[in-house]
């Protein structure tokens, strides 16, 4: 989950490697919370596509209402 405090501590670490630099601590932690970060980005947008109907890439199983699947049954 992206938190105010995540985005923050994202922030200050980037702020404090232009400037000073990280030690290894660090650059791990930062490594650690931009992971954590683009997981909750992508997990957004996974469930932006499933509540408009698109399905996960290769998981088509003709029920869905994604336009692939439509023109399918159109063809059928």
């Amino acid at each position: 989950m992206i938190t105010k405090e995540l985005v923050d501590r994202i922030n200050w670490l980037a702020r404090k490697q232009r400037s000073a630099g990280l030690t290894d601590e660090e650059k791990a932690e930062q490594h650690r919370l931009r992971q954590k970060y683009l997981q909750g980005i992508r997990s957004q947008v996974t469930d932006a596509m499933d509540s408009i109907g698109i399905p996960p890439k290769g998981k088509h199983d003709g029920e869905c209402s994604c336009h692939t699947c439509k023109d399918k049954d159109l063809m059928h």
